[in-house]
């Protein structure tokens, strides 16, 4: 019986071969996978399609189709209207939480036009730009909360729209805190509750000694 022995020299070119086409068996195998995923049967975005009328591939989505999380249920929250009407009442109730981030939005947003007391000397308005009405006139101070959710939602005159910078939550707590500016700047004495006023006559009484 003939018997075959390879000596160090003869099966280490053999293998190498072995591997080399194995190597290149995968890497076709691999490179067919990736192909095929790539270079799927479907149409791309804006791509041209004969099957449709317009010529179009992509399709407007059906009436009354809803992006996920954009269900806006509530009206008010998301408009400031009641009926046809700006509203007169805020879509849930004002606690010091709402007041605090009404206020850190307010000097973010707000302030570079209408200062933070809302006298409308923004620092963009000592740099030369339009001057915004003061949130302290008796027209703004009898406004409802609707409407400035509308002003800040839509603009108005030189104000842009904030719809795409604020929720909609932020929106109506910036409105909270401009009321809160304008009962500061506009409150009587009696307005003013009794411990507050005994801060202010402590802090008079020390500033006159």
């Amino acid at each position: 019986m003939a018997t075959h022995s390879f000596s160090n020299g003869d099966w280490k070119p053999r293998a190498s071969r072995v591997l080399v086409m194995l190597t290149s068996l995968l890497a076709l195998s691999i490179t067919g996978c990736r192909l095929d995923m790539h270079d799927q049967p479907k149409y791309q975005v804006y791509e041209e399609s004969a099957f449709f009328p317009d010529g179009r591939a992509s399709r407007n989505p059906p009436d009354g189709t809803v992006a996920q999380g954009q269900l806006r249920e509530d009206v008010l929250l998301y408009t400031g209207k009641v009926g046809n009407q700006d509203s007169q009442v805020f879509p849930f109730p004002i606690t010091e939480e709402m007041l605090r981030r009404g206020q850190e939005r307010y000097n973010v947003f707000c302030a570079p036009c209408h200062d933070r007391a809302g006298t409308g000397q923004g620092m963009i308005v000592e740099r030369g730009m339009t001057r915004p009405p003061s949130l302290h006139t008796v027209r703004l101070r009898e406004a409802p909360p609707g409407y400035f959710f509308d002003v800040i939602t839509n603009g108005f005159g030189a104000m842009f729209s904030y719809a795409s910078r604020i929720p909609a939550e932020d929106r109506w707590a910036i409105i909270a805190y401009i009321r809160a500016l304008q009962l500061s700047q506009n409150a009587t004495y009696g307005q003013v509750p009794d411990e507050v006023i005994g801060q202010l006559e402590e802090a008079e009484n020390e500033s006159e000694q």
